[in-house]
């Protein structure tokens, strides 16, 4: 079970450096859930979660999808 930090909150602009930092365990959960291996690219270190998505093809709803079963996931 993921533990969120209150005060933290799963954005667009999230980078994604600081998602795995804070939640490593969300990394398993996006690369078989949306096949979303940007979190173990170099470019992970710069990129925010929408530029990464958005680099996959993951746009529009399915972003907007992914990011609410981040949360969802995060809150559990």
């Amino acid at each position: 079970m993921m533990k969120v930090d209150e005060s933290f909150h799963i954005s667009p602009s999230t980078p994604i450096s600081e998602l795995i930092e804070l939640y490593p365990e969300v990394v398993d959960f996006l690369i078989e859930e949306y096949d979303f291996y940007c979190l173990q690219c170099f470019m992970a270190e710069w990129e925010t979660l929408e530029e990464g998505a958005r680099n996959h093809g993951i746009v529009g709803k399915d972003f907007q999808e992914m990011l609410s079963s981040i949360n969802l996931q995060l809150e559990q």
